[in-house]
């Protein structure tokens, strides 16, 4: 071979073999040596797992027991909520509980919303063993403590194993209130069912026992549930019905009836669990703590309460406590204390002692005894009539002169039902005065307003805020709901059409639920998607 030639070969064959120690693929290009794929990191925020569509998955492989807040960084609540949220992060990590709390931005992740079919913001889902199929809704508290307990009652034991006298003492002891399941088949479903309540009663703690010495030690011979409490009797059992077994409902309602005071002092603490009671009949005596001859009252109400327990629920509402807004939602003045007012939670009809005399243990029982007879009846909230009520563009309406307006045959009359708190109320305000100075010379056409906080009315009852209704003239009493925009054009249009909205305006706009009851009651505020 020509010695010229010998390079040139070597050269080729270099090329055709790659760099030393690496071959050539099919296609004669260079193998890259495989990458290894790194596992994506879920981030954390307050210790919170924040979670995407992409990572919800992932972190449901890793943590077997995971609560899942569904949220929008607009929303009220959801920010009210976020504190107490990573409180109960902390306290859970303090404890090394296999819990663990997440959360997912869902205007970020649609998918999720429809998946798990999310409709309000905040929603809580509990996921168990990675199971996204058929997560638990979150009813729990919105405190930290709450939180933490409700998840702790799902990871662990609801209830205490009983085995011996010191330890259901020592049990008894712990708190106020403590429920004791007494069965002498721990297998038996009935046990099942008690173990399932105590999951949701967070504000009590549980235990439960075979053991037939203890059974012997609290004097009993068949399964029941106790409650022990260190207040009023200190003890209501529950006896298990042997034929029906035992009822969650039965059960619950008798828990929550008998762990409550005789008495319950009105108070943003005790009210979440007086409306929770399911007691439909409540009695209201209305005093001023700091004064003594108000205190001397107590005495005489309390002696009043056994009978009716579990029919009529018993509370005191100080005057001076910051209880405005159970004064204004029966219409009384702190300064008419001491007085009695009755409630019927389910048709909220409100009843007051006709003679309004004296409060005594008598007085009381025969008062309770009349409205549960229907003896006595019921009153509506008003306010007084202002003077000058119809010296505005806008009328002031209130109980009192509602229908005297609002009936009159020879007026077209336009009300707004509001509430003084209320936004949407007062984003339309402008609208409605601006209606009511554009008609105030047309006779036959009154705009008006009606507190409906303050004042209640035969003819129907307000459930959102702000209700518009329209009272056209003439015989009859008609009454059309308005439904439409909440601007001057339209508002113009649909009193020019005598009561009827253009064919173009379908739209109804947003309005504020009225309250349940004079306090918040339910487990906390959510805004709509």
């Amino acid at each position: 071979m020509d010695g010229q030639l010998l390079p040139v070969l070597l050269l080729l064959l270099l090329r055709a073999w790659g760099p030393r120690g690496q071959g050539t693929g099919p296609g004669g290009s260079l193998e890259e040596p495989p990458k290894e794929e790194v596992p994506e990191e879920v981030p954390e925020e307050d210790g919170i797992l924040v979670l995407s569509q992409r990572t919800l998955g992932l972190a449901l492989q890793e943590h077997p027991t995971l609560l899942v807040e569904f949220y929008a960084p607009w929303c009220g609540p959801c920010r009210a909520l976020a504190p107490e949220y990573s409180k109960a992060a902390a306290l859970l990590a303090a404890e090394s509980a296999r819990a663990r709390l997440a959360k997912v931005d869902g205007s970020s992740a649609p998918e999720l919303l429809e998946e798990f079919a999310v409709t309000e913001y905040p929603t809580l889902k509990f996921f168990r063993d990675g199971n996204r199929m058929h997560p638990e809704e979150y009813t729990g508290p919105r405190e930290a403590e709450g939180i933490a307990e409700w998840l702790r009652r799902r990871v662990g034991p609801s209830a205490t194993r009983l085995e011996d006298e010191e330890g259901a003492q020592a049990l008894i002891e712990a708190r106020d209130v403590v429920v004791i399941g007494f069965f002498q088949n721990l297998q038996d479903e009935d046990v099942a069912t008690f173990l399932t309540l105590a999951q949701e009663a967070l504000d009590m703690i549980f235990g439960l026992t075979d053991q037939p010495k203890l059974f012997q030690k609290f004097g009993l011979t068949k399964d029941t549930v106790v409650l022990f409490k260190k207040f009023d009797e200190g003890r209501a059992d529950f006896p298990v019905d042997e034929e029906l077994g035992l009822d969650q409902g039965d059960l619950s309602r008798f828990l929550l009836t008998h762990s409550m005071h005789l008495v319950t002092e009105f108070n943003s603490q005790t009210s979440p669990k007086i409306f929770a009671a399911k007691i439909l009949n409540h009695l209201l005596l209305f005093v001023n703590q700091t004064l003594a001859p108000h205190q001397e009252l107590l005495a005489g109400f309390a002696e009043a309460a056994p009978p009716f327990r579990g029919q009529v629920l018993f509370v005191v509402v100080d005057v001076g406590a910051g209880n405005n807004h159970v004064l204004q939602y029966f219409g009384l003045k702190a300064e008419e204390a001491p007085t009695l007012r009755f409630i019927n939670m389910e048709t909220t009809e409100k009843y007051a002692p006709e003679d309004g005399g004296l409060v005594t243990a008598a007085s009381v029982a025969a008062f309770c005894h009349a409205v549960l007879s229907n003896q006595v009846e019921p009153y509506l909230v008003s306010q007084e009539v202002p003077p000058d009520w119809d010296q505005r563009p806008v009328k002031t309406l209130v109980g009192k002169n509602f229908e005297q307006v609002a009936f009159d045959e020879t007026k077209n009359v336009f009300i707004k039902f509001y509430a003084p708190w209320c936004a949407h109320c007062k984003k339309m305000a402008p609208a409605w005065e601006a209606l009511a100075e554009k008609y105030k010379d047309h006779e036959d056409i009154i705009i008006a307003e009606l507190d409906a906080t303050a004042n209640e009315l035969e003819a129907f009852a307000v459930h959102s805020f702000p209700t518009l209704k329209y009272f056209p003239a003439g015989p009859g009493g008609k009454v059309i709901d308005y439904k439409g925009s909440r601007d001057l054009e339209t508002f113009s249009k649909f009193l020019d059409s005598g009561g009827q909205l253009p064919a173009e305006e379908p739209t109804e706009e947003p309005t504020a639920p009225f309250p349940e009851t004079p306090a918040n009651s339910t487990p906390g505020p959510k805004e709509e998607l």
